[in-house]
């Protein structure tokens, strides 16, 4: 007969200290004396780990001893691929305690195929120079096809595991030291790792912790992959230095059966504290049905934090949440919109506890920073997000091209200033020195003050955000011009709102041949090539040469050439369906 499983408790007489510690070790060591920790749930929401902090300290230990030695020292780098289960939380805080810098990387996704995950992962992995790469069992060819071919030693979980431990001296890591690298927002193709000290990484951690008034009832439950930032940080690493309990489905999971996020809610007998993007709201609402009793199916109304980050946040979207989950308590005053990047850490803003979500109507052409030049075309709306006040010692300017700051409820480039900025890009100075002046983040996005509430209105370096996943235009460009008969510069990848206000990239491609049937097939050939990045359906546009604008500088100039299809300014050829 199965012993039924009990979770990590919500509440121990453990004293609650809030990421006041001088590395990540320090905090684990502190968490491992109380009863809290980390519960690993299936596709149905049931339980079938629960791992202590206590638990994995001593994992975290042994790990360590290994890595040390396997050979791995201070400032190695040991690359791991990021799957939601416990031997991934034990090896990352391993990297850790042995002085080594732990590198997540993503796990295969469902498109884009074996080759090209390999390349993918291979890229980083030749940013990030490992000294080691661990994995799960499951995706050991593609592993092995990547880290053998670079001579990086490659080693599944379960087999690394079984190595010997013996015993030690661990490092002492001081706060400075830099705790890890992360990867999460970076082109495939021109990765940057994001450098995380310690000190910072545990200044934001308490950071979010007193804005979102973290008390001793709340617990954690959480989809998101740990090689994002927002699953990585907000809802793993913070969990740990702030001491919290948290439930955990795997993405994957979440995927196939989305309302399971929302039975784990259910059951948590404290406040439940929960982060999505808004594709996972929306997954939701879709999902529950109009038929369906959601009342006697969901409890939601001890959901006292429904954080949201990580895209842009559409408000339509989250009404059809409240909508559909009211009548089980949900409460609209629990949405938590929010704004941050992994070169801050995490957070940046958050909206304070109880205030919910609150929107402002700006116009179309006020998006970019510019202003429409004529006035002769009639003027569009969108509806922007308040992102909330910046979280402690943190400060924002809205500045322009040129450096100058900009009043309140001017549109401008967001930078930022806190103890929490990255150290650096890792192994590559110049796009250090390209974001960071004098102590400031050049963050890339477009946004405004307003009394002190932070809105963002466009996207990070022209990053394009579908359903929570980032990609670079440089990718889809770079895959375009691989296509026989394109150059650098013939292509230009933006995100556009379709007329559902869904988000879609957009590929606008220099044409050069007249014929029709030519252009039809050429379409066809980019719109799969594309389709291999993304995973999805894109708008392919021919144009014809010399339409795409240029920087001063002769650059291609992305944010202008979305503004000159999206008012008519560029007209495509017209191409039979």
């Amino acid at each position: 007969m199965m012993t039924e499983l009990t979770p990590t408790p919500t509440l121990d007489n453990h004293p609650r200290r809030f990421s006041d510690f001088d590395t990540l070790g320090a905090a684990l060591d502190y968490a491992a004396l109380g009863a809290k920790g980390f519960n690993f749930h299936d596709a149905r929401a049931t339980l079938v780990r629960a791992y202590p902090f206590s638990e994995l300290r001593t994992d975290a230990q042994a790990a360590a001893r290994r890595l040390i030695d396997f050979g791995i020292k201070p400032n190695d780098r040991v690359a791991l691929i990021a799957d939601t289960e416990p031997q991934f939380c034990a090896l990352f805080f391993g990297a850790i305690y042995a002085g080594a810098l732990p590198v997540p990387l993503p796990l295969p996704t469902s498109f884009g195929g074996k080759e090209s995950y390999i390349d993918q992962i291979g890229v980083q992995l030749d940013s990030c120079a490992p000294s080691i790469l661990l994995f799960p069992d499951e995706i050991t060819e593609m592993a092995e096809a990547a880290g053998s071919s670079r001579n990086i030693p490659v080693f599944g979980w379960d087999n690394f595991a079984e190595r010997d431990a013996p015993e030690v001296a661990l490092p002492e890591a001081k706060s400075s030291d830099i705790a890890y690298l992360q990867y999460s927002s970076g082109s495939t193709r021109f990765p940057h790792g994001v450098a995380v000290s310690h000190q910072a990484l545990l200044h934001n951690l308490g950071s979010h912790a007193h804005g979102m008034l973290i008390s001793g009832d709340d617990r954690c439950i959480s989809w998101l992959p740990f090689y994002h930032d927002m699953g990585l940080v907000g809802c793993f690493l913070s969990m740990v230095a702030n001491q919290v309990s948290t439930d955990y489905l795997k993405t994957s999971d979440f995927a196939r059966r989305p309302l399971s996020w929302l039975d784990l809610i259910t059951r948590n007998e404290g406040t439940s504290c929960s982060f999505s993007p808004t594709f996972g709201y929306e997954i939701c609402a879709r999902r529950i049905g109009s038929q369906s009793n959601v009342k006697e199916r969901f409890d939601l109304s001890r959901w006292r934090l429904a954080g949201n980050g990580a895209d842009m946040i559409r408000p339509d979207v989250m009404q059809r949440f409240t909508d559909a989950f009211a009548p089980a308590g949900f409460d609209a005053k629990s949405f938590l919109p929010s704004y941050g990047l992994a070169e801050a850490t995490l957070a940046v803003t958050l909206m304070p506890s109880g205030e919910g979500m609150e929107v402002e109507l700006v116009e179309e052409t006020e998006l970019s920073g510019e202003k429409q030049a004529d006035g002769s075309r009639p003027k569009r709306y969108r509806a922007i997000v308040n992102c909330g006040k910046p979280v402690r010692d943190t400060l924002l300017e809205i500045r322009e091209e040129d450096g100058n700051i900009l009043p309140e409820k001017s549109v401008g480039k967001v930078w930022m200033k806190s103890p929490a900025v990255m150290e650096c890009y890792y192994g590559d100075q110049e796009a250090t020195d390209a974001c960071l002046i004098d102590g400031w983040l050049d963050t890339g996005d477009m946004g405004y003050l307003s009394n002190d509430y932070l809105y963002i209105v466009g996207r990070a370096k022209d990053m394009i955000i579908i359903n929570g996943k980032n990609h670079w235009p440089q990718d889809i460009e770079w895959a375009v011009e691989q296509l026989p008969g394109f150059k650098a510069g013939d292509i230009a990848a933006f995100a556009i709102t379709t007329p559902g206000g869904e988000e879609t990239p957009a590929v606008l491609v220099q044409c050069r041949t007249s014929d029709e049937i030519e252009r039809l097939q050429l379409r066809d050939e980019i719109r799969e090539k594309v389709r291999a990045i993304t995973g999805m359906n894109c708008v392919i546009e021919l144009v014809p040469p010399r339409t795409l604008p240029r920087t001063s500088s002769g650059k291609l100039s992305r944010a202008k050439a979305r503004n000159l299809y999206l008012s008519g300014d560029i007209q495509p050829y017209a191409i039979a369906a």
